[in-house]
């Protein structure tokens, strides 16, 4: 019989994002790593991998508490009892039938799967909310030139928002594309050409992965910030 580990409340299935994904399942809970306990992970049935054993207490609680929600989600979805391992890649390793992704920031961690006969791709992101300083500092490693520009026609109080949503996106776009392409890509092979108040965001790729994912495909996502953290998703359907 497993438990919750100490140091993670209720697992919370509430959609956050704006548009809901049919077939998918997604569960989030807080954590607070001064609350791990020694045998949390043994209760909880979740094995550490032996990088974890050696981490500190917030590592072990971001994973941890990433994986309880993964293995509810790939129980409720397809009754399957497992716990995503790392990749050599780092990435959660997934059933051969399964698209799925895991993310956490400070206290906050989340997970969704699918099937791969509904969604191919599925890349999440949790950041949180840059200050303005920091995005005015961070801006020119994470846009391109043309981005850039965009984010040069808008009032100040909004850039914050704008570079932490384009690093989010891009994060969930490469978590969503590289498990099709096997390549690894980076900021400046992808930009952000526009986004609501609603929370729809659309990319384009500025480079070729594959004879399918090639420079100029778009692509949806949709974000949401609440509590000073903004949440990003890249679906990509079968």
């Amino acid at each position: 019989m497993t438990r919750l580990p100490a140091c993670c409340t209720p697992l919370d299935a509430h959609w956050p994002l704006p548009a809901p994904l049919p077939g998918t399942v997604f569960f989030s809970t807080r954590f607070d790593p001064a609350l791990l306990t020694a045998d949390d992970f043994q209760h909880s049935a979740v094995p550490p991998p032996a990088s974890i054993q050696r981490s500190v207490a917030k590592r072990q609680a971001e994973f941890l508490a990433g994986r309880v929600c993964a293995r509810a989600a790939l129980q409720q979805l397809d009754q399957l009892d497992c716990i995503p391992a790392i990749g050599e890649d780092r990435a959660p390793v997934w059933p051969g039938h399964i698209s799925g992704s895991i993310t956490h920031s400070t206290g906050h961690a989340a997970a969704i799967v699918g099937l791969k006969a509904q969604w191919r791709g599925l890349g999440m992101d949790l950041e949180n909310l840059l200050s303005l300083e920091r995005a005015e500092r961070l801006a020119g490693e994470i846009l391109t030139p043309d981005e850039l520009q965009r984010m040069q026609l808008l009032p100040r109080e909004h850039i914050a928002q704008l570079v932490t949503l384009t690093f989010s996106v891009k994060e969930s776009l490469f978590k969503a594309l590289y498990p099709l392409v096997l390549k690894r890509f980076y900021f400046e092979h992808a930009e952000v050409l526009e986004w609501t108040d609603a929370g729809a965001v659309k990319l384009r790729l500025l480079t070729d992965l594959s004879s399918e994912w090639c420079h100029g495909k778009e692509l949806p996502g949709q974000f949401v910030v609440e509590d000073r953290q903004l949440l990003s998703l890249v679906a990509i359907g079968a």
